[in-house]
């Protein structure tokens, strides 16, 4: 501040002004106020509240923006305006950017991917999975004709899997009581099946593993259509709830991000990533990561991406730390 402010002089164009930029000004405090009371943006009928967190680490690019314009037109109250959202991105975001702590010996890395049905390669794409060397696989999208792939691609390191429809849970430790857990919205006439729930027999004892594929949302010109996800994220919040188990995880593609109110069901039951962004979706440009890690008594240390496979979206991968 003091460089720019000497350059400033330099050139002989006064100090920074106080009275310029107070449309910046009242623009950072509006970029402040709907990171701090997101909450508050209600969804009224066109899901405005639910489509504003699904991007709301954004906010801190327009931050950026705004920063370059006070600059450009030296106002001294813009900038001072800008310390309230950089405050408030950085107090819900900023923790996401620290380094991880070591790994533990009660640590459970996981991997989480949407394979997609139209993927060509379900080969090459079990071996990206494989690479990271996870203890758990959960897989979205599987279609018949490339399940037979991914079985053989990953029997050798992970000689324990279930799959229910479409979703599928593979595993280095051995797997019980699998079976489907009913996330269907009640639209939905045709047959689907998104919903997996096993036991795994891991060296620090059994924890429930659910894998899930949530509907998709549309924004459309209505609006941000959510709702048959919202649906299902509480009937897969009700079967979490009722798990005997003290340890859960969940991996899934949930089609929201964990600040998406939708998945509140989800979220305030469970803990979420404390380090790692992980944009997943679409692969070609990630802005969101709609392909969520959650434990329940566990803690998930950190979430980061794979290389991209055939998918539109890439692979995620977690450390979770048991107990």
């Amino acid at each position: 501040m003091i460089v720019l402010v000497d350059m400033v002089r330099v050139r002989g164009e006064g100090w920074f002004d106080r009275t310029r930029g107070r449309v910046i000004a009242a623009s950072a405090v509006a970029a402040a106020g709907l990171l701090v009371f997101h909450r508050a943006v209600p969804d009224s009928g066109v899901g405005a509240g639910s489509l504003l967190e699904s991007f709301l680490p954004w906010l801190g690019a327009v931050v950026v923006v705004l920063l370059v314009l006070a600059l450009l037109r030296r106002s001294a109250v813009a900038l001072v305006a800008l310390l309230l959202p950089g405050a408030a991105w950085t107090y819900l975001f900023g923790g996401l950017l620290l380094p991880g702590s070591g790994a533990g010996p009660r640590d459970l890395v996981v991997v989480q991917h949407n394979v997609s049905d139209e993927n060509t390669d379900p080969e090459g794409t079990a071996r990206v999975l494989a690479d990271a060397g996870p203890d758990l696989i959960a897989l979205q999208e599987l279609v018949p004709g490339a399940l037979p792939a991914y079985r053989r691609a990953l029997a050798a390191d992970y000689p324990h899997h279930a799959v229910r429809g479409t979703v599928g849970l593979w595993s280095r430790y051995p797997l019980a009581d699998a079976r489907h857990v009913d996330i269907k919205p009640r639209e939905v006439t045709e047959s689907w099946s998104r919903g997996l729930r096993a036991v795994v027999r891991t060296p620090h004892g059994d924890i429930a593993a659910y894998v899930a594929h949530l509907p998709s949302v549309r924004l459309r010109a209505g609006g941000f259509a959510s709702a048959r996800r919202d649906e299902s994220a509480r009937l897969l919040g009700r079967a979490v709830a009722a798990e005997e188990l003290d340890t859960v995880v969940l991996l899934g593609d949930l089609n929201g991000t964990v600040d998406d109110r939708g998945l509140a069901p989800l979220t305030r039951r469970m803990n979420v990533a404390e380090r790692g962004f992980a944009l997943s979706f679409p692969a070609a440009f990630p802005v969101a990561r709609i392909d969520q890690v959650m434990a329940r008594s566990a803690t998930v240390e950190r979430i980061g991406t794979l290389p991209a496979t055939g998918s539109d979206h890439l692979p995620v991968v977690a450390r979770i730390t048991l107990g």
